[in-house]
Order: structure tokens, then C-alpha cells, then sequence
């Protein structure tokens, strides 16, 4: 039985496919599959009968995609329900749901709300229309304004907004009214990443064939110092590598990810970690809603050993400014990191980009700017 858990939905639809975007999601111009959302409820009470989640046992709900209000509140209102339903969800828990700002509605937020939905997430990106219209986004900066202003009236108090930066064509000052619009909206959370080029995208393919200018390093220097500079002065603490957020409104559901804490996967795509198990869901969405009644959606489960939980739990964890508990470390894997990594921990010391003491091993400001290398020392 899993004592407690996170659970985490996908849907994998969109209107259109972004050109950055390597996500298992898919363009649905048109009404998204109604049996889609029943086999997500097949296989909640599937987990259900399987885990033997007691009562209350769900810690947070997060609807991902994707783009999940591509989907009509009464849809998710209903998928909700019946997930309240079968876990006996506590509605004072986070639930979170994505949205884009074109895919919003009053009745539908208000369908959400009632259905325990408290905080939503909407992906906005920048606030430009040419660079929205680079990176093959389907909404504008007016609607972005409107989506946060009918959410408030619906009565939403935590708001959270994606953005991103080193886009092509972005300068430090285009950021910079990025960042200034988003604090203007006075939402809770804002969620910031720098543009990735991922493979077997079109951005990828604009790269390799010269056709995609991106900031140099100097101009990314400049991004990143103004996020520094504003965020804080404007009562956003950072709290994760690429996450701020007002007092208290930190978002939980991805503390208990970064945690390793037991989560539940739904939808294509998604994954599960349950008990040292990592259950990873076959992507293709027609082919999992058709397999649900045979339950053959699993594309593998694997179990970690010890060791390799305990790797992936330092190297998660330590993407918090808080760091990783080194007695939570001690407790659940009977490790520690100075024994564990030896020279590579002592090296990582010196050079001045972790800190340790008696309680908690965190990475050093002059680390933040290069985590990736420095957490790939320790995987």
C-alpha cells in the first residue's frame, strides 16, 4: 500500500504544436476524444484497486499536458469528480491545472473551481506578440491579461505564469517587459525557463540549417541578472532553479516531485514512482485509451536499486535552493553523501558550488548558473 501519493494527469492534446515543444502532446484542432477521459478514470481506479491509496491519501492533484482545458470544464469537472471520488480527495489539497490563455473560459474556470481545482497555470511565454508567433504559440498578449483577469473574478487566488527566455530574437529588454507584465498581473508563481533546443523539433531543424539566431552568451548573462535583480525586489523568493514564488505559494505538487516522493501517473505518456517502482505509460493516446480494458498502457516498469534512488533523490532535491535533508537522505536509503561521493563531493566543495553543514547539502549561487553540470557530476 502507498501511504500517500501526488497525482499527476495527462492530457496530451493541444490546438497547435509549439516549435520548441518536445512533449508527448499533440495538435487537436478539433474536439478532443471523450473516451480519452474515461480511460483516464479506468485507470485511477485501476491505481486505485492496485495501491490501495488510503483515504486522504492524496497529497496534490496537477492536470498537465499538453494543453488540458482544450477539454470543456464540464469534461474535467467530471475526470475530477471521479478522482475525488476514488482517492477520497481533501479539497484543502493543491490541485492545479495547465491552461493557455485561448482555452479559457468563465464558465468553464468556474466549473474547475467547483470541482476542487485552486490553482491554474498558464503558459504564456512571453509577452510579445512576435515573439508568441515565433515560437508557434495560438495566443496573444491581450488574452493573456484577459485569461488572468476572468480567473480572479472566478474567484482564484494562486496563479501561476510560465515564461521563457534566450528565444530568438529576444534581447534582455524584451525580457525585461516580459518579466515587468507578469509582475504588473500580481500572480502568485512564475515559472521561468530557458529555451532548450530539443531534438526532432522544427526549432532543432531551424538550428541545424542556420535559420534560427538565438542570444549570444553576453545577452543571456543580462537575462538572467534581471530576473536576479527584479524577482526578489518584487516579492518572488526563489525557491527552485527555475521557480519563484510569493510567500506560501510555493507549488507542492512539484516540491513532492523534486522530493522523490510517490506519485501517480495518469494519461499517455505520464509516469508513476511508487515504492522504488518507476511505471512509465505508453505515449500514444488512441492506443492507450484502447488498451485500457486489458490494462496493456505500460510501455516498462522498472525497479530502482537503493543506490540509484539515492542519486536520483540528491540530484532532484538539490535543485531546491533549500537543498536536500541530509536525515530525510539518511533515513529512507541509510546513505549519506559524504561517504557515497567521496572526492567528487570534496571537489564540488572547493571549488566553492555546493554547500554542506550538519542538516542540508544545497548548491551555492555561484552554482545556479550552471546546475546541469554541476548535478551531473553527482548522477
Amino acid at each position: 500500500m502507498v501511504k500517500s501519493a501526488g497525482l499527476y494527469i495527462h492530457i496530451p492534446f493541444c490546438r497547435t504544436k509549439c516549435r520548441y515543444c518536445s512533449f508527448n502532446s499533440y495538435p487537436c484542432p478539433e474536439t478532443p476524444p471523450e473516451n480519452y477521459i474515461d480511460a483516464l478514470v479506468a485507470h485511477a481506479r485501476k491505481f486505485r484497486e492496485i495501491w490501495g491509496v488510503p483515504a486522504e491519501g492524496i497529497t496534490s492533484v496537477f492536470l498537465g499536458g499538453g494543453t488540458p482545458t482544450i477539454y470543456s470544464g464540464e469534461q474535467l469537472a467530471r475526470l475530477l469528480q471521479a478522482c475525488h471520488a476514488l482517492f477520497s480527495i481533501d479539497d484543502s489539497i493543491e490541485q492545479s491545472v495547465e491552461t493557455n490563455p485561448n482555452t479559457i473560459s468563465a464558465v468553464g474556470l468556474d466549473l474547475l473551481l467547483g470541482a476542487g481545482v485552486n490553482r491554474l497555470s498558464i503558459g504564456v511565454q512571453a509577452f510579445d506578440d512576435g515573439l508568441l508567433s515565433v515560437l508557434g504559440r495560438s495566443h496573444s498578449t491581450r488574452e493573456v491579461r484577459q485569461a488572468v483577469t476572468m480567473a480572479r473574478q472566478a474567484g482564484y487566488t494562486n496563479i501561476n505564469i510560465d515564461l521563457m527566455y534566450g528565444l530568438p530574437g529576444q534581447t534582455a529588454t524584451v525580457f525585461k517587459r516580459s518579466l515587468e507584465q507578469a509582475m504588473a498581473l500580481n500572480v502568485e508563481h512564475i515559472a521561468l525557463y530557458e529555451l532548450t533546443i530539443e531534438e526532432n523539433t522544427p526549432f532543432a531543424h531551424r538550428l541545424q540549417m542556420g535559420e534560427l539566431i538565438l542570444p549570444d552568451e553576453a545577452e543571456m548573462v543580462q537575462m538572467e541578472e534581471l530576473v536576479q535583480a527584479l524577482l526578489p525586489a518584487n516579492g518572488y523568493q526563489r525557491y527552485e532553479i527555475s521557480n519563484y514564488a510569493k510567500p506560501g505559494y510555493a507549488c507542492r505538487h512539484n516540491i513532492n516531485y523534486w522530493r522523490n516522493s510517490a506519485y501517480f501517473g495518469l494519461g499517455a505518456g505520464a509516469a508513476s514512482y511508487l515504492d522504488g517502482i518507476r511505471i512509465k505509460n505508453i505515449d500514444d493516446p488512441a492506443a492507450y485509451t484502447s488498451l485500457m480494458d486489458s490494462m496493456k498502457v505500460y510501455e516498462y516498469a522498472e525497479g530502482l536499486s537503493t543506490q540509484a534512488a539515492f542519486r536520483e533523490s540528491v540530484i532532484m532535491g538539490l535543485r531546491m535552493l533549500q537543498g536536500v535533508n541530509l536525515y530525510s537522505l539518511k533515513k529512507r536509503f541509510d546513505l549519506n553523501p559524504v561517504d557515497y561521493y567521496g572526492e567528487i563531493l570534496q571537489k564540488l566543495l572547493s571549488d566553492g558550488l555546493l554547500d554542506l553543514d550538519d542538516a542540508y547539502m544545497k548548491l551555492t549561487p555561484k552554482a545556479l548558473p550552471v546546475a546541469n553540470q554541476v548535478l551531473s557530476e553527482l548522477v
